[in-house]
């Protein structure tokens, strides 16, 4: 056989890139046909099963929360109103003292031998006049007999000097007393006092800046809070309109740090008179009820003010999209089809919006599978109750659970619970 005849046919070599991009190519293309049974833009899945509650109108208490600083009820920087040493301090710091318990001592030697001086003084004055006394009389008697009118006029003038001499002395005396007495520094409040800024053998002087220490009472306990007199302004003008039914007493609850509430309610001390003319704010004054001291000054805490009761529609926090221009919206379930409804909120209640127009009573607002929505999909509604997050059905017979979603991406998924 010639080598023409043994000659194998011609197939040209494609490139290793081509050959793997027509490998891949050809399994694509299989994957890409339709499934059996779909149709263009749809789904034989039918209506998305959703969780639906049905809004009403309510009585809602009308709250506004009000951030705010604790401020001492009453607060005293104690210093001395004398010079000396000190010699003792009297009190255990952080420990409670009543009104008039002793502070601080100070040396009192000083004061005690100005006391006895001035004494002697009042004594000696004393002397003088009785004297005095006793030489006008004396002179009004022998009058004419050697002792002229003139001689009476002098000893009168005596008995006024030594009266004022007395007076003078006594003034002195009750002088040295007091700094006497001011040597034991006493608490004017009841209240706890601060650490010493002394020590024993300190060296004071009646007309320091600087504090010995602080006494401050903390039962009760003022919350200073600063409110928009925008804010104020709406307010006011729900009350005449008639949408806030304003209540027969303002309540108002303390939030804590730790989010807890103080036991009792808060009494509104001033409603503030003027407005801030660099934030715009009125600053109030409320009182607390403080017996267990868990609030001291300084500490940021936040109000709740419960100013009445307004027929509303509430529609739960979870079950709303917060949109980027800041619009606050929920998905309404309208004809078998989603719809999206923008809300007007003039609050919150109880993880509630307090909504006042975009939805009616009546309404079908879906709380579940939410993740999975877009407006115009055809849905099956299921009726539930949506409680602090927790979804149940109410249908009759057993209770399917409804699918786990998310109101928003930033929102905390709802708990499903079987029904009981």
């Amino acid at each position: 056989m010639t080598a023409s005849e043994t000659r194998m046919p011609f197939r040209p070599m494609l490139p290793p890139t081509l050959a793997l991009l027509v490998g891949l190519l050809v399994p694509s293309l299989v994957w890409a046909q339709p499934a059996p049974g779909a149709a263009m833009g749809g789904s034989d899945q039918g209506p998305l099963p959703v969780g639906v509650i049905t809004l009403e109108q309510a009585d809602v208490p009308y709250e506004v929360t009000l951030p705010g600083r604790a401020v001492a009820y009453e607060q005293v920087s104690i210093r001395p109103r004398v010079n000396g040493v000190i010699a003792q301090i009297a009190y255990q710091p952080g420990r409670p003292v009543k009104v008039g318990d002793l502070l601080f001592r100070i040396d009192n030697e000083t004061y005690e031998a100005s006391v006895q001086s001035a004494e002697a003084e009042v004594a000696s004055a004393k002397a003088s006049l009785e004297g005095a006394q006793i030489t006008l009389e004396r002179y009004k008697k022998i009058e004419g007999t050697g002792i002229s009118s003139a001689d009476v006029k002098d000893a009168e003038v005596s008995l006024h000097q030594a009266e004022a001499s007395v007076k003078t002395a006594e003034a002195a005396l009750r002088t040295a007393k007091l700094n006497l007495e001011w040597t034991e520094i006493r608490s004017p409040i009841s209240g706890i006092p601060e650490v010493a800024d002394v020590s024993v053998g300190s060296i004071v002087t009646s007309n320091q800046t600087t504090a010995l220490t602080t006494v401050t009472r903390l039962n009760p306990i003022y919350v200073d809070v600063q409110e928009s007199s925008v804010r104020m302004l709406s307010i006011r003008n729900l009350v005449e309109n008639g949408f806030i039914k304003r209540a027969d007493k303002l309540s108002l609850k303390l939030q804590l740090e730790t989010g807890e509430t103080l036991d009792g309610e808060g009494t509104l001390r001033s409603p503030g008179t003027s407005v801030s003319t660099t934030t715009g704010t009125v600053a109030l004054r409320m009182e607390f009820d403080n017996p267990k001291r868990m609030v001291i000054p300084g500490q940021f805490l936040r109000v709740d003010a419960t100013l009445g009761t307004s027929e509303a529609i509430l529609v739960p926090q979870g079950a709303t999209q917060r949109a980027s221009d800041g619009s606050l919206t929920v998905y309404v379930a309208r004809e078998g089809k989603v719809a999206v409804a923008t809300l007007d909120e003039i609050g919150s209640y109880q993880n509630n919006w307090i909504v006042t127009g975009g939805v009616e009573t009546g309404d079908q607002i879906i709380v579940d599978n939410i993740r999975n929505l877009r407006e115009g999909i055809e849905i099956k509604t299921i009726p539930v109750e949506y409680v602090d997050g927790v979804i149940k059905e109410v249908t009759d017979g057993d209770a399917a659970k409804v699918p786990n979603s998310n109101a928003s991406g930033e929102a905390q998924p709802a708990d499903v619970a079987e029904k009981e």
